[in-house]
Protein backbone atom coordinates (compact mmCIF):
# COMPACT_ATOMS: atom_id res chain seq x y z
CA UNK A 1 0.00 0.00 0.00
CA UNK A 2 2.86 2.27 0.86
CA UNK A 3 4.50 1.81 -2.59
CA UNK A 4 0.85 2.83 -4.21
CA UNK A 5 0.53 5.83 -1.98
CA UNK A 6 4.23 6.79 -3.07
CA UNK A 7 3.66 6.52 -6.74
CA UNK A 8 0.09 8.30 -6.63
CA UNK A 9 2.12 11.38 -4.82
CA UNK A 10 4.86 11.19 -6.92
CA UNK A 11 2.41 11.78 -10.44
CA UNK A 12 0.54 14.73 -7.60
CA UNK A 13 3.78 16.45 -7.46
CA UNK A 14 4.70 15.77 -11.16
CA UNK A 15 1.38 17.65 -11.95
CA UNK A 16 1.46 20.20 -9.65
CA UNK A 17 4.98 21.09 -10.82
CA UNK A 18 3.72 20.99 -14.24
CA UNK A 19 0.88 23.16 -13.75
CA UNK A 20 2.01 25.73 -11.26
CA UNK A 21 5.81 26.30 -12.20
CA UNK A 22 6.52 25.12 -15.75
CA UNK A 23 3.24 26.60 -17.35
CA UNK A 24 2.17 28.68 -14.67
CA UNK A 25 1.55 31.07 -17.13
CA UNK A 26 -0.25 30.39 -20.49
CA UNK A 27 1.85 30.40 -23.56
CA UNK A 28 1.67 28.71 -26.98
CA UNK A 29 3.51 25.48 -26.43
CA UNK A 30 6.34 25.51 -29.32
CA UNK A 31 7.35 22.08 -31.23
CA UNK A 32 11.33 22.45 -29.65
CA UNK A 33 9.39 22.72 -26.37
CA UNK A 34 7.01 20.15 -26.62
CA UNK A 35 10.10 17.91 -28.26
CA UNK A 36 12.16 17.99 -24.78
CA UNK A 37 9.13 17.18 -22.59
CA UNK A 38 8.19 14.30 -24.88
CA UNK A 39 11.91 12.96 -24.12
CA UNK A 40 11.77 13.90 -20.48
CA UNK A 41 8.45 12.00 -20.10
CA UNK A 42 9.78 9.29 -22.27
CA UNK A 43 13.03 8.55 -19.63
CA UNK A 44 11.00 8.85 -16.91
CA UNK A 45 8.66 6.30 -18.45
CA UNK A 46 11.35 4.51 -19.67
CA UNK A 47 13.83 4.70 -16.16
CA UNK A 48 10.86 3.75 -14.14
CA UNK A 49 11.30 0.51 -15.82
CA UNK A 50 14.57 0.13 -12.65
CA UNK A 51 11.96 0.87 -9.90
CA UNK A 52 9.86 -2.29 -11.57
CA UNK A 53 12.94 -4.12 -11.05
CA UNK A 54 13.60 -3.02 -7.76
CA UNK A 55 9.97 -3.42 -5.97
CA UNK A 56 9.34 -6.75 -7.74
CA UNK A 57 13.42 -8.06 -6.61
CA UNK A 58 12.41 -6.76 -2.87
CA UNK A 59 8.78 -8.02 -2.84
CA UNK A 60 7.89 -4.85 -2.02
CA UNK A 61 4.42 -5.08 -4.46
CA UNK A 62 1.47 -7.82 -4.66
CA UNK A 63 2.79 -10.14 -7.18
CA UNK A 64 0.12 -12.98 -7.30
CA UNK A 65 1.52 -14.84 -10.46
CA UNK A 66 5.16 -14.66 -9.39
CA UNK A 67 6.53 -12.76 -11.83
CA UNK A 68 10.17 -12.97 -11.97
CA UNK A 69 11.85 -9.20 -11.89
CA UNK A 70 12.73 -9.42 -15.47
CA UNK A 71 9.65 -10.29 -16.53
CA UNK A 72 8.00 -7.26 -15.11
CA UNK A 73 10.28 -4.68 -16.12
CA UNK A 74 9.25 -6.72 -19.67
CA UNK A 75 5.66 -6.45 -19.27
CA UNK A 76 5.87 -2.97 -17.93
CA UNK A 77 7.78 -1.80 -21.36
CA UNK A 78 5.37 -3.55 -23.32
CA UNK A 79 2.17 -2.44 -21.47
CA UNK A 80 3.77 1.40 -21.98
CA UNK A 81 4.28 1.36 -25.45
CA UNK A 82 0.72 -0.47 -26.40
CA UNK A 83 -0.66 2.55 -24.15
CA UNK A 84 1.89 5.28 -26.17
CA UNK A 85 0.81 3.53 -29.48
CA UNK A 86 -2.56 3.43 -28.84
CA UNK A 87 -2.58 7.12 -28.28
CA UNK A 88 -1.80 8.56 -30.88
CA UNK A 89 -5.26 7.95 -32.50
CA UNK A 90 -6.33 9.93 -29.36
CA UNK A 91 -3.87 12.39 -30.44
CA UNK A 92 -5.95 13.12 -33.79
CA UNK A 93 -9.39 13.51 -32.32
CA UNK A 94 -7.97 15.98 -30.18
CA UNK A 95 -6.36 18.00 -32.76
CA UNK A 96 -10.17 17.58 -34.65
CA UNK A 97 -11.94 19.16 -30.95
CA UNK A 98 -9.82 22.15 -30.73
CA UNK A 99 -9.69 22.68 -34.15
CA UNK A 100 -13.59 22.93 -34.12
CA UNK A 101 -14.49 24.72 -31.25
CA UNK A 102 -11.39 27.52 -32.00
CA UNK A 103 -9.47 27.10 -29.12
CA UNK A 104 -6.15 28.95 -29.11
CA UNK A 105 -2.95 27.37 -28.97
CA UNK A 106 -2.34 29.47 -25.96
CA UNK A 107 -4.93 27.69 -23.97
CA UNK A 108 -4.65 24.04 -25.35
CA UNK A 109 -1.94 23.17 -23.02
CA UNK A 110 -4.32 24.22 -19.92
CA UNK A 111 -7.32 22.21 -21.22
CA UNK A 112 -5.32 19.04 -22.31
CA UNK A 113 -3.81 19.44 -18.66
CA UNK A 114 -7.40 19.35 -16.94
CA UNK A 115 -8.49 16.75 -19.39
CA UNK A 116 -5.38 14.38 -18.24
CA UNK A 117 -6.19 14.95 -14.41
CA UNK A 118 -9.55 13.53 -15.09
CA UNK A 119 -8.73 10.47 -17.20
CA UNK A 120 -5.86 9.71 -14.77
CA UNK A 121 -9.02 8.93 -12.11
CA UNK A 122 -11.22 7.54 -14.33
CA UNK A 123 -8.81 5.18 -15.93
CA UNK A 124 -7.46 4.33 -11.97
CA UNK A 125 -11.00 2.84 -11.15
CA UNK A 126 -11.52 1.24 -14.56
CA UNK A 127 -7.46 -0.78 -14.30
CA UNK A 128 -9.01 -1.83 -10.03
CA UNK A 129 -11.96 -3.07 -12.27
CA UNK A 130 -11.24 -4.55 -15.09
CA UNK A 131 -8.04 -6.28 -12.65
CA UNK A 132 -11.04 -7.50 -10.53
CA UNK A 133 -12.76 -9.04 -13.42
CA UNK A 134 -9.87 -11.08 -14.77
CA UNK A 135 -8.77 -12.06 -11.65
CA UNK A 136 -12.59 -13.65 -10.41
CA UNK A 137 -14.08 -14.31 -13.94
CA UNK A 138 -11.40 -16.48 -15.81
CA UNK A 139 -13.64 -16.46 -19.07
CA UNK A 140 -13.79 -12.64 -19.26
CA UNK A 141 -10.52 -12.69 -20.95
CA UNK A 142 -12.20 -14.27 -24.05
CA UNK A 143 -14.68 -11.26 -23.59
CA UNK A 144 -11.80 -8.39 -24.24
CA UNK A 145 -10.01 -10.32 -26.85
CA UNK A 146 -13.16 -10.66 -28.98
CA UNK A 147 -14.09 -6.90 -28.01
CA UNK A 148 -10.03 -6.09 -28.86
CA UNK A 149 -10.45 -7.78 -32.57
CA UNK A 150 -13.84 -5.85 -33.41
CA UNK A 151 -12.30 -2.66 -32.10
CA UNK A 152 -9.35 -3.48 -34.42
CA UNK A 153 -12.35 -4.31 -37.97
CA UNK A 154 -13.79 -1.01 -36.82
CA UNK A 155 -10.47 1.45 -36.99
CA UNK A 156 -9.41 -0.69 -40.19
CA UNK A 157 -13.06 0.25 -41.92
CA UNK A 158 -13.81 3.72 -40.25
CA UNK A 159 -11.98 6.97 -41.03
CA UNK A 160 -11.58 8.52 -37.96
CA UNK A 161 -11.55 12.46 -39.86
CA UNK A 162 -15.35 12.10 -40.46
CA UNK A 163 -15.56 12.85 -36.28
CA UNK A 164 -17.50 15.83 -36.07
CA UNK A 165 -17.39 17.33 -32.45
CA UNK A 166 -20.30 19.34 -32.96
CA UNK A 167 -22.36 16.89 -34.04
CA UNK A 168 -21.69 14.49 -31.40
CA UNK A 169 -24.48 13.64 -28.87
CA UNK A 170 -21.71 15.13 -25.80
CA UNK A 171 -21.96 18.16 -27.34
CA UNK A 172 -26.02 18.20 -27.22
CA UNK A 173 -26.32 17.06 -24.12
CA UNK A 174 -24.01 19.56 -22.20
CA UNK A 175 -25.65 22.33 -24.34
CA UNK A 176 -29.21 21.60 -22.50
CA UNK A 177 -27.41 21.21 -19.17
CA UNK A 178 -25.02 24.90 -19.11
CA UNK A 179 -25.64 27.85 -22.33
CA UNK A 180 -22.78 27.61 -24.46
CA UNK A 181 -21.21 30.77 -26.12
CA UNK A 182 -18.83 31.08 -28.66
CA UNK A 183 -16.85 33.66 -27.04
CA UNK A 184 -14.37 33.33 -24.36
CA UNK A 185 -12.69 35.26 -21.44
CA UNK A 186 -8.65 34.13 -21.35
CA UNK A 187 -8.54 30.68 -19.83
CA UNK A 188 -11.74 30.74 -18.20
CA UNK A 189 -14.20 27.70 -18.04
CA UNK A 190 -17.38 29.65 -17.78
CA UNK A 191 -18.48 33.17 -17.86
CA UNK A 192 -21.27 35.53 -17.11
CA UNK A 193 -23.76 37.17 -19.41
CA UNK A 194 -26.69 39.41 -18.57
CA UNK A 195 -26.63 37.26 -15.13
CA UNK A 196 -26.54 33.71 -16.98
CA UNK A 197 -23.78 31.50 -16.21
CA UNK A 198 -22.39 30.04 -19.84
CA UNK A 199 -19.93 27.37 -20.65
CA UNK A 200 -16.96 28.39 -23.03
CA UNK A 201 -15.63 26.51 -25.61
CA UNK A 202 -12.52 25.63 -23.63
CA UNK A 203 -15.21 24.33 -21.14
CA UNK A 204 -17.25 22.19 -24.18
CA UNK A 205 -13.68 20.77 -25.27
CA UNK A 206 -12.57 19.62 -22.63
CA UNK A 207 -15.90 17.81 -21.55
CA UNK A 208 -15.64 15.94 -24.48
CA UNK A 209 -11.98 15.32 -24.84
CA UNK A 210 -12.60 13.99 -20.68
CA UNK A 211 -15.31 11.14 -22.70
CA UNK A 212 -13.40 10.33 -25.83
CA UNK A 213 -10.30 9.73 -23.11
CA UNK A 214 -12.90 7.14 -21.61
CA UNK A 215 -13.37 5.85 -25.16
CA UNK A 216 -9.92 4.84 -26.16
CA UNK A 217 -9.14 3.23 -22.68
CA UNK A 218 -12.08 0.94 -23.64
CA UNK A 219 -9.28 -0.31 -25.85
CA UNK A 220 -5.59 0.27 -24.59
CA UNK A 221 -6.82 -1.08 -20.91
CA UNK A 222 -8.06 -4.88 -22.18
CA UNK A 223 -5.06 -4.75 -24.41
CA UNK A 224 -2.42 -4.08 -21.38
CA UNK A 225 -4.71 -6.52 -19.19
CA UNK A 226 -3.78 -9.37 -22.37
CA UNK A 227 -0.24 -8.47 -21.14
CA UNK A 228 -0.60 -9.16 -17.63
CA UNK A 229 -2.84 -8.38 -14.90
CA UNK A 230 -1.02 -7.25 -12.05
CA UNK A 231 -2.31 -3.60 -10.98
CA UNK A 232 0.51 -1.85 -10.55
CA UNK A 233 2.22 -2.49 -13.46
CA UNK A 234 -0.78 -1.96 -15.48
CA UNK A 235 -1.73 1.11 -13.46
CA UNK A 236 2.03 2.59 -13.31
CA UNK A 237 2.75 1.78 -17.55
CA UNK A 238 -1.04 3.03 -18.03
CA UNK A 239 -0.68 6.73 -16.26
CA UNK A 240 3.19 7.39 -17.42
CA UNK A 241 1.83 7.09 -21.06
CA UNK A 242 -1.10 9.44 -20.21
CA UNK A 243 1.54 11.96 -18.75
CA UNK A 244 3.29 12.44 -21.57
CA UNK A 245 0.31 12.67 -23.92
CA UNK A 246 -0.23 16.56 -23.88
CA UNK A 247 4.03 17.16 -25.16
CA UNK A 248 3.02 14.47 -27.18
CA UNK A 249 0.08 16.10 -28.59
CA UNK A 250 2.28 19.08 -29.36
CA UNK A 251 4.92 17.46 -30.64
CA UNK A 252 3.25 15.14 -33.51
CA UNK A 253 -0.52 16.55 -34.47
CA UNK A 254 1.05 19.03 -36.64
CA UNK A 255 2.26 15.70 -38.55
CA UNK A 256 0.25 13.40 -38.90
CA UNK A 257 -1.17 13.82 -42.09
CA UNK A 258 2.02 12.75 -43.10
CA UNK A 259 1.76 9.15 -41.07
CA UNK A 260 -1.12 7.93 -43.87
CA UNK A 261 -0.13 4.41 -42.94
CA UNK A 262 -0.16 4.32 -38.88
CA UNK A 263 -3.61 3.33 -38.42
CA UNK A 264 -2.56 0.24 -39.76
CA UNK A 265 0.07 0.09 -37.17
CA UNK A 266 -2.59 0.31 -34.77
CA UNK A 267 -4.63 -2.30 -36.10
CA UNK A 268 -1.99 -4.85 -36.17
CA UNK A 269 -1.28 -4.52 -32.72
CA UNK A 270 -5.18 -4.52 -30.94
CA UNK A 271 -5.18 -7.61 -33.65
CA UNK A 272 -2.39 -8.86 -32.21
CA UNK A 273 -3.20 -8.47 -28.47
CA UNK A 274 -6.70 -9.63 -29.04
CA UNK A 275 -5.79 -13.32 -30.40
CA UNK A 276 -3.29 -13.47 -27.93
CA UNK A 277 -6.59 -13.35 -25.40
CA UNK A 278 -8.14 -15.94 -26.75
CA UNK A 279 -5.48 -18.41 -27.18
CA UNK A 280 -3.63 -17.16 -23.67
CA UNK A 281 -5.05 -20.56 -22.12
CA UNK A 282 -3.76 -22.97 -24.76
CA UNK A 283 -0.51 -20.94 -25.95
CA UNK A 284 2.09 -18.73 -24.06
CA UNK A 285 3.33 -15.92 -25.71
CA UNK A 286 6.90 -14.69 -24.43
CA UNK A 287 6.75 -11.50 -23.52
CA UNK A 288 9.42 -10.39 -25.82
CA UNK A 289 7.67 -11.57 -28.61
CA UNK A 290 4.66 -9.08 -27.95
CA UNK A 291 6.79 -6.07 -27.44
CA UNK A 292 8.76 -7.04 -30.48
CA UNK A 293 5.05 -7.27 -32.61
CA UNK A 294 4.67 -3.71 -31.14
CA UNK A 295 8.07 -2.18 -32.04
CA UNK A 296 7.97 -3.67 -35.53
CA UNK A 297 4.02 -2.50 -36.10
CA UNK A 298 4.91 0.79 -35.02
CA UNK A 299 8.15 1.44 -37.06
CA UNK A 300 6.68 -0.34 -40.00
CA UNK A 301 3.93 2.16 -39.96
CA UNK A 302 5.97 5.06 -39.91
CA UNK A 303 8.60 4.11 -42.42
CA UNK A 304 5.90 2.95 -45.03
CA UNK A 305 4.23 6.52 -44.20
CA UNK A 306 7.22 8.64 -44.87
CA UNK A 307 8.91 6.11 -48.21
CA UNK A 308 4.96 6.19 -49.72
CA UNK A 309 3.62 9.75 -48.85
CA UNK A 310 0.71 10.66 -50.18
CA UNK A 311 0.33 12.07 -53.41
CA UNK A 312 -0.76 15.68 -53.97
CA UNK A 313 -2.59 16.76 -57.39
CA UNK A 314 -0.33 19.31 -59.01
CA UNK A 315 -1.62 22.82 -58.22
CA UNK A 316 -1.23 23.61 -61.89
CA UNK A 317 -3.36 19.94 -63.02
CA UNK A 318 -6.61 21.01 -64.38
CA UNK A 319 -9.76 17.63 -62.90
CA UNK A 320 -10.08 15.36 -65.74
CA UNK A 321 -13.90 15.97 -67.12
CA UNK A 322 -15.41 12.91 -67.40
Amino acid sequence: MLIWIAFIACIIVFLALDLGVFNKNDHVIRSKEAGMWTAIWVTVALSFSGVIYWLFSANLVDNPTGLTPGTAVLKYITGYLIELSLSIDNVFVIAVIFSAFAIPPIYQHRVLFWGILGAIVFRALMILFGVALINKIDWIIYVFGVFLLYTAFKMLKADSHDFNPKESTVFRQISKVFPITSSMDGNHFFIRRLGIRAATPLFVALIIIELTDILFALDSIPAILAITANPFIVFSSNILAILGLRSMYFLISRMLSKFRFINFSLVVILGFVGMKMLLSHYIHIPEWISLSVIVLSLAGGILASLYFPEKKPDKGEEPEIQ
